[in-house]
Parts: structure tokens; C-alpha cells; sequence
């Protein structure tokens, strides 16, 4: 246990801070949602914030793996936190002086995103540098674990703050878990400087991360994978505050209550992740994972008209999650080379991730544009009302259950591809 302790002491100090000044960021976005969603009413506008984050993250990617590999991790994270506390300040100031506007938040979002475009890979490779390999899927479970506790408790902190101080209270709040992590970086951990990768031209860089993928199939199959579960995820998250917010049993309170129970049950799972002895077959288990999670969440909040069955689909949706995580995790770790992990995680970040801003998009697009419209009209005692309700919000109880019937199919069109390959664990 000693052992174990001092082997994991950088972790330990790096791991609760940065979780800290995740659960901050965490309450500043979802308090920034309902800002937003009270003054438009849009579904599309609010889900514009997520999409302006995410669109530089796809797109520089590729490149930020390469930069990552070359420049010290330690130094790119500190500058990166450091950049996006800025941004956050800017929103304070906009607050302050009544100036600020949606389009503000959004060029906010997305420089905010940049900064996490190069960052990301670093601390993923800081992550494998002062982690020994034996404790890979611990570690993986405990991360898990803390980004479930933020997923419980930053919508519930955020409403409390949001009711009592305002945007403003929020963003302190933010602030101070910023500085805490960025000290506790820059003072009390050390990332060995074996992670700094070879210095080489940034596109010869980013093209060894993408050689690398088409040379492991089943990794860039997993990623793929997981590509079109993000496609239909985003979406769900861009047409969740729709669903709830404007139902007679939702609101901001209930709203916060559905997310806290999707993030208590991945603190479950997170759990069990860290407990459960390595499976035989990690593969399966990420499929499984993944099926029944989009397979019933989607449904029961679509034809659900209660909180209770709202909190029963995140609950079943979100407590598998960590499970396949940190099987997922294991896998990379162990299959890429240490010197290459920027270059192929920011090439996994571009190839995976790049559907989230599509999914916000279109689940927001399909709220505002096609569903609430066709509800609207639908007779009060026709079929469509039956299964969806009445009133604003049930056009995005429609997009659930297509999302529903999608997340089916993208799971069994994967399983086909994952089939033909196999995985073992490294011997330790």
C-alpha cells in the first residue's frame, strides 16, 4: 500500500486539483446554459456554446498532438489553464458591465476550446509519464470516478449559486478552483522530461499519429466507434435542457436533479471500474457498454413525463460509462508507444470527437427547426401526443427517441467491424 502511494504521489496531487478545477469549469457551463436558454429560448443558440467549443478542438487537433510531443507537458498545461482563465474573467467583466451578448460566449467558447485542443494530449501523456503501467486501470477508474462527482455536484452547486449570487458567484467560484490546480501543478508535481517527444516538422508529426491509426485496426476501429456514439451523445446533451427546462415538472431544479443522478450513477460505476479485476475481453465489454446505455436511456426519457423517469434514464445510461472508459483506456495506453501518445491521441481527439459539434448542432437544429414545429401541430389526442406530450418540450422528447433508434444502429453496425479483431493485455 505504501508502495502503491509513493508510486502514485504525483497522481495524487495532480488529480483531485485538476478534478476541482473541472468541477468549476463544469458550473460556469451549465450555469452559462441557463443564462443563455432563459434570454433565447433556443434550443439551437444554447447548443451553439457547446459547438463553438468544440469546433477549434476537432479541427486543430491533429496539430495540437504534434506541438504537444515537442513542448514540455508541464509548462503546456500551465499555459493552456492559464489562457482559458482568461476567458472566463472576460465573461465576468461582460457580466459586470452589462455588455455581454451571446456572441460573446461564443468567441469566448471557442478560444476556451483551443486552449483545451493543446492541453488535452499533454495531460493525457503527463497521465501515462508518472502513472506506472500496473496501476493503469485503477487510475483509470479513479479519474472516472472524480469526473462523475463533478458530473453530480456541478449542476447542483451551479443552480444554488446561479439562484443566490448570479452568473457572477458562479465564475468566482471557478476562478478559485482554477488557481488552486494551476499551484499545484506549477509547485508539487513533476512530469519527467522522457515525455517530451522528438522534435520534428508539425505535419510530419501529425502525419506519424494518423500512419500510426491505419497501422492498428482495431484501435482506429474503436475510435470510429466511439465516434458515432459522440455523434448521437452531443446531441442528447444539446436537446436535454430543451426536454426538461420548459415541462411543467422541469425547470432549472429538476434539470440539475436529472444530471446529478446521471453523474451519482457514473460515481457507481466509476467504482466498480476501479474494483472489477481486468476482464477477458475488453472489446465486448466497451460494445455492451455502449448498447445498453443508447440503447434505453434515450427511450425513457423520450416517453417519460417525470422526473423519475427522467433520473431512471440517466442512471442506466450514465452508469455503464466508466466502465467502458477505462477498458477503452487500457487499451490505448498499452497499444501506443509512450513517445507517440500526443501525436495519436490529438489524431484520436480530431477522428472521434469531431461528430460532438456536429451532434449539438443537429439536436438542436432538429428541436427548434423540425420536431417542436411538427408537435405544435399535432392534434392534442393524436398518437404523436400520446407518446411526446404536449407544449414546448415535447418536440425534443421526439428527437430523443430518434436518437434512441440511432445509437441502436450505430452500435450494431460497430459490432460487425469489431469482431475480426482481438486484444490481450500486456504482460506486467
Amino acid at each position: 500500500m505504501k508502495n502503491s502511494i509513493r508510486e502514485l504521489r504525483a497522481f495524487l496531487i495532480l488529480w483531485p486539483t485538476q478534478a476541482l478545477s473541472q468541477l468549476g469549469s463544469a458550473m460556469t457551463s451549465f450555469a452559462l446554459t441557463l443564462w443563455l436558454y432563459e434570454r433565447t429560448g433556443s434550443a439551437l443558440r444554447t447548443a451553439l456554446l457547446s459547438v463553438c467549443s468544440y469546433g477549434p478542438y476537432v479541427v486543430m487537433s491533429v496539430f495540437a498532438g504534434a506541438l504537444s510531443d515537442r513542448w514540455d507537458k508541464k509548462r503546456t498545461m500551465l499555459w493552456c489553464d492559464a489562457l482559458a482563465a482568461c476567458c472566463t474573467l472576460a465573461v465576468l467583466a461582460g457580466l459586470r458591465t452589462d455588455l455581454l451578448r451571446p456572441w460573446h460566449l461564443y468567441l469566448l467558447n471557442a478560444v476556451s476550446g483551443l486552449m483545451n485542443t493543446v492541453q488535452q494530449p499533454a495531460g493525457e501523456v503527463a497521465m501515462t509519464a508518472i502513472v506506472p503501467p500496473r496501476h493503469y486501470q485503477r487510475v483509470s477508474g479513479l479519474r472516472s470516478m472524480s469526473g462523475s462527482l463533478v458530473t453530480v455536484l456541478h449542476p447542483v452547486l451551479a443552480t444554488g449559486l446561479y439562484a443566490l449570487g448570479g452568473m457572477e458567484a458562479v465564475i468566482c467560484v471557478d476562478l478559485a478552483t482554477f488557481l488552486l490546480a494551476f499551484l499545484a501543478l506549477w509547485l508539487g508535481v513533476s512530469i519527467p522530461a522522457a515525455s517530451v517527444g522528438e522534435r520534428e516538422p508539425i505535419l510530419a508529426s501529425a502525419r506519424a499519429g494518423l500512419v500510426f491509426l491505419r497501422q492498428n485496426g482495431l484501435i482506429l476501429t474503436l475510435i470510429l466507434f466511439l465516434a458515432g456514439v459522440n455523434l448521437v451523445a452531443s446531441a442528447f446533451d444539446a436537446v436535454l435542457p430543451a426536454l426538461i427546462l420548459p415541462r411543467e415538472n422541469g425547470g432549472r431544479a429538476a434539470l440539475g436533479a436529472v444530471i446529478s443522478c446521471g453523474g451519482l450513477a457514473m460515481l457507481g460505476g466509476s467504482l466498480l471500474a476501479a474494483a472489477l479485476p481486468p476482464p477477458r475481453d475488453r472489446v465486448r465489454v466497451i460494445f455492451w457498454t455502449l448498447l445498453v446505455s443508447l440503447g434505453v436511456e434515450n427511450y425513457l426519457l423520450a416517453f417519460g413525463r417525470t422526473p423519475f423517469w427522467w433520473c431512471l434514464g440517466q442512471v442506466i445510461g450514465f452508469g455503464l460509462v466508466p466502465l467502458m472508459n477505462a477498458n477503452l483506456d487500457v487499451i490505448l495506453r498499452s497499444s501506443i508507444p509512450l513517445p507517440m501518445q500526443g501525436r495519436v491521441y490529438a489524431c484520436r481527439n480530431t477522428l472521434q470527437f469531431f461528430t460532438i459539434p456536429l451532434g449539438y448542432f443537429l439536436g438542436g437544429a432538429l428541436v427548434d427547426g423540425v420536431c417542436e414545429p411538427v408537435m405544435a401541430r399535432a392534434p392534442a389526442a393524436g398518437p404523436l401526443a400520446a407518446l411526446f406530450g404536449t407544449g414546448k418540450g415535447s418536440g425534443a422528447a421526439m428527437v430523443m427517441c430518434l436518437l434512441g433508434l440511432a445509437g441502436t444502429a450505430v452500435c450494431l453496425y460497430f459490432r460487425r467491424r469489431l469482431r475480426k479483431y482481438t486484444y490481450k493485455d500486456p504482460p506486467v
